[in-house]
């Protein structure tokens, strides 16, 4: 390989160079054009081993202090999201009461926002194309908004449905606000981590979100001890949305100089990205379980009080148990996360993984039943630890088989999955909610199906990196292998924000 330095600028300041590669290269063939860095375009073949094409090695590469700024910003922007996303939901009998409402109509409180994320991914993946910062700042515009228009909704009197409909307005407003920013981690930390630190920092900001969703469960119940403090609890939900979002205006918009070899090259353009993931079967291997597990997590989140109640729980109790199943997959993930950023591995975890899950859904069936709390304490505490740790490690591990694709691409596809068949489940386990279960009103027959529905998708993760089947293109590194030959590193220079 010959890298010639002509001398001028490209992106980040960095010389603009002009790689040339040896005809040798079995993994790619040459594009005709040349891209904005000077770097050859190539396209991957389907079946081929990634051979990469490095940047000059004479770039220095750094990691910056300031990345944890967008960093916590992101974090503190998911958890003040699903935090709006779960309002009403741990108090959904309170708030029937208050809208005058049954607790379906509450439950599309839920599902409306959750099929709001569908509406807009298309304009989430060109948005975060131009980087992260537009994304959150956009989401941080739609969360003040709808956050105020849900309080002002909750203030009217007199007509009950003119309350109950500019809420659901302003709770799809939020539901606009949320992909931006649950779809951002990937890029982030494409561009502001080096290959020791993304799947952590992805974990970190992802994960936040849940994260809101256990503070909504613990703390609403006891704001909204009785439908009249409905309306104080949307007002602090919205106050503190507004102090989240405000600091996104100031963050900057890209590092000074690039964290790692990946993070210098241009992103392929969109178009190219959805080739490459079309044509990609890992991607469809995992994107099924990936979308069907996200999906029951948030029917869990969204109906746990109702799932709960007839077995004689209160919505604190059930709020605790909410809290339980988001808390400790937070540590859990916290604690796996960085050991899988320093092995470097995203199969074994997702083959243990995956199968955890699946039974904890199973094991769930039965734990209501027990009227105790230290059954479905447990299958809660044991379905957040597993499900926690298997989500960055699934989004990070489609960045990786479908590199050079553009990470926001892969990401938004599996959330959108993810939210619209949410939103799908939470209907279909309404409907199948009746007096046919002990006792009336048991949701009985819904945790039959979430069980059904998690086992049958676990034989597909299981399948990935077996050649015999096609799939050994899932043991591919992509990015990880250009960093690893770039030489990026947190060893790097730092530089102070």
């Amino acid at each position: 390989m010959q890298t010639i330095n002509d001398g001028k600028q490209g992106e980040y300041g960095m010389p603009k160079t002009e790689t040339v590669t040896s005809p040798s290269l079995t993994a790619a063939t040459r594009d005709s054009t040349t891209n904005e860095a000077g770097l050859l375009h190539y396209q991957l073949d389907r079946e081929a081993t990634l051979d990469p094409i490095l940047p000059a090695p004479a770039v220095g590469y750094r990691v910056y202090k300031r990345r944890w700024f967008g960093l916590i910003q992101l974090v503190l922007l998911n958890i003040v999201v699903s935090w709006d996303w779960l309002t009403f939901s741990p108090i959904s009998r309170t708030a029937s009461e208050f809208f005058d409402v049954s607790e379906t109509g509450i439950n599309w409180l839920s599902t409306g926002f959750l099929f709001a994320f569908v509406v807009v991914a298309p304009i989430v993946v060109y948005v975060l194309h131009f980087g992260p910062k537009p994304s959150i700042v956009s989401a941080s515009v739609l969360t003040l908004i709808g956050s105020w228009i849900r309080y002002g909704g909750v203030r009217i009197t007199g007509s009950v449905s003119a309350r109950f409909g500019v809420v659901m307005f302003g709770q799809i407003l939020i539901g606009f606000a949320q992909p931006f920013v649950l779809t951002a981690p990937t890029r982030y930390s494409d561009m502001w981590f080096t290959d020791r630190g993304r799947v952590s920092a992805t974990a970190l900001a992802s994960l936040a979100n849940p994260f809101g969703g256990a503070i909504g469960q613990l703390v609403n119940p006891f704001w909204a001890t009785d439908a009249s403090k409905v309306p104080d609890t949307v007002l602090y939900t919205a106050i503190i949305s507004t102090l989240v979002a405000l600091p996104a205006f100031f963050l900057p918009s890209r590092p000074p100089t690039p964290a790692s070899p990946t993070s210098s090259l241009p992103q392929t353009p969109l178009r190219n990205s959805l080739s490459i993931l079309a044509r990609s079967k890992p991607f469809y291997i995992i994107l099924l379980p990936f979308a069907i597990y996200v999906a029951l997590f948030n029917a869990l989140s969204s109906l746990l009080v109702q799932i709960l109640a007839p077995y004689g729980l209160s919505e604190d109790e059930a709020g605790i148990a909410g809290a339980i199943l988001i808390v400790v997959g937070l540590l859990v993930s916290a604690l796996l996360s960085p050991l899988f950023d320093r092995l470097h591995t995203h199969l074994v975890p997702i083959k243990v993984l995956v199968p955890i899950v699946a039974a904890s859904f199973l094991a769930f069936i039965w734990a209501p039943g027990t009227r105790g709390l230290a059954a479905p304490y447990a299958v809660c505490a044991v379905l957040g630890a597993s499900s926690f740790a298997l989500l960055p490690v699934s989004l990070e591990y489609v960045v990786e088989v479908a590199w050079p694709a553009s990470p926001e691409v892969g990401s938004v596809v599996m959330w959108s999955a993810g939210q619209l068949l949410g939103g799908v489940f939470i209907v279909v386990m309404g409907a199948l909610k009746g007096a046919d279960g002990e006792p009336e009103g048991s949701m009985k027959r819904g945790l039959v199906f979430m069980a059904v529905v998690a086992c049958v998708v676990v034989p597909l993760p299981l399948m990935l990196g077996v050649r015999r089947l096609g799939l050994g293109e899932g043991t591919r590194k992509g990015r990880l292998g250009v960093d690893e030959r770039g030489g990026s590193g947190e060893e790097g220079q730092v530089e102070e924000a």
